[in-house]
């Protein structure tokens, strides 16, 4: 399985943790909280599922039958499948969002990782979280390097174009050690107050 597959196996997962959903809800679910990932369709969906269902990660429970628009009864709308995570699913899941290495913080994943955050070990949550920082920074200082190397040779468009690349990273470093410095300041607290969850 590919990179992006893994990253729906983490994202479908997630959202059937929080409860059973039919295949529309689950895509309506991944595309409000993750944004671009984006207009994911039904042709990207249904085999994931598919492949869930196969590992036992996902079972198919009583379908909810689908509404009518007045043309007949309830009895005549064919039933939506329902899915629903099983217990190996929640431990597979348990164990993507633990994954804290570089795969991690790369831009196809991180997002999806983030958005299951509150599902994630704070341990692993701050890990992520530095880890993308870093990812940045390297990305910041080769961004400068490239743009000092090649000054007179850019037009003016080429020139705003990877200024405004640079500010993006510069504008998501510092959102991350907001993000950090949050992090470390939740876990004094619970370090405080060992009765607090996380």
């Amino acid at each position: 399985m590919g990179r992006r597959g893994e990253v729906l196996e983490l994202a479908v997962l997630g959202v059937l943790h929080e409860t059973p959903m039919h295949g529309y809800e689950i895509r309506k679910q991944l595309n409000t909280r993750l944004g671009a990932f984006r207009a994911l369709s039904y042709g990207t969906l249904y085999p994931a599922l598919r492949a869930l269902l196969g590992k036992g990660w996902v079972r198919e429970v009583g379908g909810a039958r689908e509404g009518t628009d007045g043309a007949g009864p309830l009895s005549s709308r064919r039933a939506r499948i329902v899915y629903e995570i099983t217990a190996s699913g929640k431990d597979h899941f348990q164990a993507l969002v633990a994954e804290s290495g570089p795969t991690s913080w790369e831009d196809e994943t991180f997002d999806v990782r983030l958005a299951f955050f509150a599902r994630t070990d704070a341990a692993d949550r701050l890990r992520i979280l530095e880890g993308r920082r870093m990812r940045l920074h390297e990305r910041r200082e080769s961004a400068r390097e490239a743009m000092q190397r090649s000054r007179e040779r850019r037009d003016a468009y080429t020139q705003a174009l990877q200024q405004h690349g640079l500010d993006a990273v510069e504008r998501e470093v510092r959102w991350l050690e907001e993000l950090i410095d949050s992090e470390r300041a939740s876990n004094m607290t619970h370090l405080d107050d060992p009765d607090q969850k996380t």
